[in-house]
């Protein structure tokens, strides 16, 4: 039977009866939440996105698949999901930083305390599951304890000697492959994986015959040995992408023209990165009622953004109506000095996680603390080019010094104790704490040799963060749900010794109805003292700033969250049926005279709107057939955009995909998917540098394969 390990603070319970169940025919996957059923039992609330749910979709797209999730929002940027930007409640999305990734467990954002920007996310088409907690059971993880928590779960080692093969083939050259296949022998299990994708984009670029797609390579490798007392597990990836990927956007005029447009001025434009991640995870039972885990893991990243820089001004004067302007970005003015920077960024993080799980009576406690340190290395080259008739000459190139060449690194140390009481046959209760200290320090140099510091800053701070969080069942079918934890995000690498991380207070409270159907309805409320934003080149905060933090003040953020789940028998058919809806209102709570913002300005990259519905028809014949219908309201690029400036938004999008699948035999199942069936087009994003669009209408085909 295969097992999996519950983290504590989410199903103690669940975990010390895994653990005792321990023996030589499992291997073990690492979930925080484990399953869909387990999801709808939590002392908070949470989903699961399962394989039968990623298999369906062929989803490849993190972005996509996460939208049916309530309560969490996406800002789109290139149209395939490359560099999410994920938001979770009161977690803005500006590139998933304020939100805890982590794969099997482990953090996986290049630099999860000191710059945590997702740059690097893992590949999508190799995951098994995405899991999504929320309220207070998070405290169990860290560092981002705001919102929420999402862990990858990727491909296990199978219980018997077993492959896959999965092939599409889509439009605009998009061509994906995964292949596995994993075996055991006695004590030892192993799995070896590779994802493969390329695309040449949707869009076209002035004058250039360039692709603007991408090209990934992915391989993992797992090796297990397992008693019955104890087990050891090694995982090793590492991947490639390549990515001709730009920041330029357009105008909102060349927008309505050409939305798949690209201006000439983008054509060097690419992004070059490779990843590799390793980990270790020893369990031993120590005793009946105590399990020990301890992890170690090291992740290193590095990528070369090579890219225009300050096209944004270019498209802000067309869009006020400057013909010269217009004409650069056209590539029929001549234009000097133009800079594109290598965004030459190398990641290290490394860390050991050692847990204990203990069951007292009705008592199931977690135990435990991590040591974690994590860099970046900051050097970046500036080229510089002149546009002459519409061709761009190189004419010299600028060493990096001050912001461009900098080392930025963070020491983090926590500790954690999460309890779940099981007080009476009803009431569950689940109590958390847990401590974060982070130290963080920047250097910037003042030339290229790095022999001259220009500056230096650093920043201490420790929190503690409490929760805690309930079930009541009324019945065998009603249950009622509530919690309260306190939020916590670092300020990064570049924080200064006078400033404070972001703290907030989170409630949640709702109610559950198993039957027929499943129904939840949750409320939740997250009230800031002081709201940061992480400041990029991506995502620059609502003061300009593309580096370090910016503070916007109190805020609250509150909406509501349903969902509701069922499956129909339609004669020789069956219709399952997923809904969600989440409504959102976030806004500054307090004038903030000093940074321009008035109480009630909304805050930036939260939609006050976002609704899914899965639909399928399936049939004993074999084939199967899926609608997913997604909407999401338009979001603001910073703080305070209702009622000025349109451009300042985006706009609100809808989009339904069809999916197709034949099972040809046990083995073999054959599809056909349709993203965004209607062709609906929108501005999805404005930042950094100008209109961005959706992905357009793309059919695809494909063959899943199992032996």
């Amino acid at each position: 039977m295969k097992q999996r390990i519950l983290a504590a603070a989410v199903g103690a319970a669940l975990t010390a009866q895994a653990f005792a169940n321990t023996n030589t025919n499992a291997i073990e996957e690492v979930t925080i939440i484990g399953d869909k059923e387990q999801a709808r039992l939590l002392a908070g609330t949470g989903s699961v996105v399962d394989y039968e749910q990623i298999s369906i979709e062929a989803a490849r797209d993190i972005n996509q698949l996460l939208k049916t999730v309530p309560g969490i929002y996406i800002q789109e940027e290139d149209g395939y999901g490359l560099r999410p930007n994920i938001g979770i409640r009161g977690a803005t999305a500006e590139r998933s930083s304020k939100v805890t990734l982590m794969e099997d467990g482990v953090m996986i954002a290049p630099a999860p305390y000191s710059n945590p920007s997702a740059y690097y996310f893992p590949t999508m088409s190799r995951m098994h599951s995405v899991e999504v907690l929320k309220g207070a059971s998070l405290l169990r993880y860290g560092p981002q304890t705001t919102g929420g928590v999402v862990n990858l779960v990727s491909t296990p080692i199978p219980e018997d000697s077993a492959g896959a093969l999965q092939l599409a083939y889509g439009q605009n050259g998009e061509a994906d492959l995964l292949a596995n296949y994993g075996a055991r022998s006695g004590n030892f299990g192993f799995l070896v994986e590779t994802a493969q994708r390329r695309s040449d984009g949707f869009k076209e670029i002035d004058r250039s015959s360039d692709d603007t797609g991408y090209d990934i390579q992915d391989y993992v490798v797992k090796l297990a040995w397992e008693t019955e007392l104890q087990s050891l597990n090694f995982k090793a990836q590492y991947s490639e992408e390549t990515s001709d990927e730009t920041y330029l956007g357009l105008t909102d005029t060349d927008f309505d023209r050409d939305e798949d447009r690209r201006y000439g001025l983008s054509a060097p434009d690419q992004m070059d990165n490779d990843h590799q991640g390793y980990n270790l995870v020893y369990r031993l039972r120590l005793a009946d009622n105590v399990n020990m885990t301890a992890t170690g893991y090291y992740n290193e990243f590095a990528r070369d953004w090579f890219k225009l820089s300050g096209g944004g001004s270019l498209i802000e004067a067309a869009n006020d109506g400057d013909a010269f302007a217009q004409g650069v970005l056209d590539g029929s003015e001549d234009f000097q000095d133009l800079a594109y920077k290598h965004n030459n960024r190398e990641y290290e993080s490394r860390g050991i996680e050692l847990n204990f799980d203990v069951a007292l009576g009705s008592h199931q406690l977690a135990l435990g603390g991590r040591i974690h340190e994590d860099e970046m290395d900051r050097f970046q080259p500036v080229e510089y080019y002149d546009q002459v008739n519409g061709e761009l000459v190189f004419t010299g190139i600028k060493q990096p010094t001050g912001s461009d060449n900098r080392l930025e690194k963070a020491d983090a140390t926590s500790l954690w104790v999460v309890d779940a009481w099981q007080v009476t046959d009803a009431l569950n209760l689940n109590l958390a704490l847990r401590w974060e200290d982070v130290e963080s320090e920047r250097k910037e140099y003042a030339d290229p040799e790095r022999n001259e510091l220009n500056s230096r800053r650093s920043n201490d701070n420790d929190e503690w963060l409490p929760g805690a969080s309930f079930t009541y069942d009324l019945s065998d079918a009603w249950q009622v749900l509530g919690g309260v934890h306190k939020g916590f995000s670092p300020l990064g690498g570049g924080a200064q010794s006078f400033e404070e991380p972001e703290t907030s207070v989170n409630y949640e409270a709702g109610v559950r109805y198993r039957g027929a159907w499943f129904v939840e309805a949750v409320g939740f409320y997250s009230d800031f003292d002081n709201k940061t934003e992480n400041c990029s080149n991506a995502n620059p905060c609502s003061d300009g700033s593309t580096s370090g933090s910016f503070n916007t003040g109190e805020a609250v953020i509150a909406g509501l969250e349903l969902q509701a789940g069922t499956s129909f028998a339609l004669g020789a058919f069956t219709m399952p049926l997923d809904v969600m809806y989440t409504y959102t209102d976030a806004e500054i709570s307090k004038d903030n005279p000093d940074e321009g913002f008035e109480k009630g300005d909304q805050l930036a990259s939260i939609p006050e709107n976002a609704f899914s519905l899965r639909l399928g028809l399936e049939s004993a014949s074999g084939w199967n057939n899926y609608a997913v219908a997604k909407y999401i309201d338009e979001l603001c690029m910073s703080v305070g955009c209702v009622g000025g400036d349109a451009r300042d938004q985006s706009e609100d999008l809808f989009v339904l995909d069809y999916i197709s699948r034949y099972e040809m035999n046990d083995s073999a199942v054959v599809f056909l998917k349709v993203e965004n069936l209607l062709d609906e087009r929108a501005i999805v994003s404005r930042l950094p540098d100008g209109a961005r669009p959706n992905k357009p209408r793309t059919a695809s085909v494909g063959l899943e394969y199992r032996f």
